[in-house]
């Protein structure tokens, strides 16, 4: 588990999905969707804690995470600050008013520091306007080397330069401005057949597009400016990652998994990885360390991850790196908390979003797992967990679901996966 918390104070939780570090602030409807899925920051949450949301939080959801985490929902401080279309979260907490809401919050309890989801000069700035530190930073204040080595690796150009220089392959590739995206789509479909293109800054499949021979060459920006990576598209058996941190004593490996992922955006996870060679798993992990130690060296604390393909001859290409907390590290955590407070860690969990065609609101669809016997329960240590509470689909046509499911190994979480689609009316992925 990454630790969110060292027991000494509690934390101010800026779930700033609003940052122009992981994507353009332009890209407003990505952001807006990104958003959406404020209310997992709950599993972080422990009493005393304030979490600063860009998206109310229902009372019934809250409700439902306190009873499973064994706290009083109403012991976590929720305070909603709206998204502002091109504005970072720091800036919007100003515009709406909220920096003085949040000063006397963090006041209530000597110590309390900022936890973002993303480390971005805006959010170092905004804790050193209410009077607090950015955790987990032993000085309290990251220094620009440290967020210029954030920013960097969560571009494509720059994890394709640290990675070259950490012996991290990647798939074969060409950094170029926006106007020479054509020609370098054109070469290198002659030469491989299909080809991805990248946008620099970009995350979730945003600004991703995947060119064949026979399809129109890639457009560039209208400008012609900006920086895209256009990379050889490789033929993959499996999507996997490393999810690692660093920590005083250095990088470490905290879990891996395999991706779930439609037309380049995520849809779910599935943690061990399963039917992987032993190898290529100790490769995957020894990027992860690798990548770990570029940041250390620049005085970086915190989570990170890269992601990976599997090509069909068992080699292993790094993709992207994230240097923030990512759709996995909160689910990830929850299960932790969830297992060991139950003194039955769960060694395997997946996540994944679907869609099922009977609405239901949470407490009707937590009703049918707790009579079903699906809901994770402490004495037997699995079952499902709603995570995200859910979404209803326009002309209440079904509900939107976010779940995680725990148990003692992959056929067992398979096995209470296949059960819940049947219990919720679950539409196939």
């Amino acid at each position: 588990m990454i630790p969110e918390h060292d027991d000494v104070a509690p934390l101010v939780l800026l779930a700033n999905f609003a940052s122009p570090v992981p994507a353009s602030l332009d890209a407003s409807e990505a952001v807006r969707g990104w958003s959406e899925q404020a209310p997992r920051k709950v599993w972080l949450a422990r009493p005393g804690d304030v979490l600063v949301s860009p998206v109310p939080i229902p009372e019934d959801f809250r409700r439902y995470a306190g009873g499973l985490l064994g706290f009083p929902h109403e012991s976590v401080e929720v305070v909603v600050v709206p998204d502002l279309p091109g504005t970072g979260m720091p800036e919007a907490v100003r515009r709406h008013g909220l920096g003085g809401t949040l000063q006397d919050l963090a006041r209530r309890h000597p110590g309390t520091r900022l936890l973002p989801l993303v480390l971005d000069g805006a959010a170092v700035a905004l804790a050193a306007e209410l009077g607090i530190q950015v955790f987990p930073f032993a000085s309290g204040r990251p220094g620009a080397g440290v967020l210029g080595a954030v920013d960097r690796l969560n571009t494509k150009t720059g994890f394709r330069a640290v990675a070259r220089e950490r012996g991290i392959r990647m798939p074969e590739g060409q950094v170029c401005q926006g106007a020479e995206v054509p020609g370098a789509v054109a070469r290198m479909v002659s030469r491989f057949g299909r080809v991805v293109v990248k946008a620099d800054r970009s995350a979730g499949g945003v600004g991703m597009r995947f060119v064949s021979r026979g399809d129109p060459a890639a457009g560039a920006e209208p400008d012609g400016t900006g920086l895209w990576v256009v990379e050889r598209c490789v033929q993959y058996t499996k999507e996997v990652s490393v999810q690692c941190v660093v920590e005083a004593a250095g990088p470490r490996v905290v879990f891996s998994g395999e991706m779930l992922t439609h037309d380049g955006s995520f849809t779910g996870y599935r943690s061990p990885l399963r039917d992987v060679p032993a190898e290529v798993i100790a490769e995957l992990h020894a990027w992860g360390v690798a990548l770990g130690q570029h940041l250390a060296d620049h005085g970086y604390a915190g989570p990170y991850s890269i992601d990976a393909l599997l090509d069909d001859d068992g080699t292993l290409h790094a993709t992207e790196s994230n240097v923030r907390r990512t759709a996995t590290t909160t689910p990830q955590a929850m299960v932790t908390r969830l297992g060991h407070a139950a003194g039955r860690p769960a060694p395997a969990w997946l996540i994944a979003k679907r869609t099922a065609r009977t609405p239901h609101t949470l407490t009707q669809a937590v009703r049918r797992l707790d009579t079903t016997g699906l809901a994770y329960g402490s004495t037997h240590g699995e079952g499902v967990v709603l995570y995200a509470g859910g979404a209803a689909r326009p002309s209440g046509a079904g509900t939107h679901w976010r779940y995680a499911v725990m148990g003692p190994d992959r056929p067992r979480i398979e096995e209470l996966e296949r059960e819940l689609a049947a219990v919720l009316d679950l539409v196939e992925p």
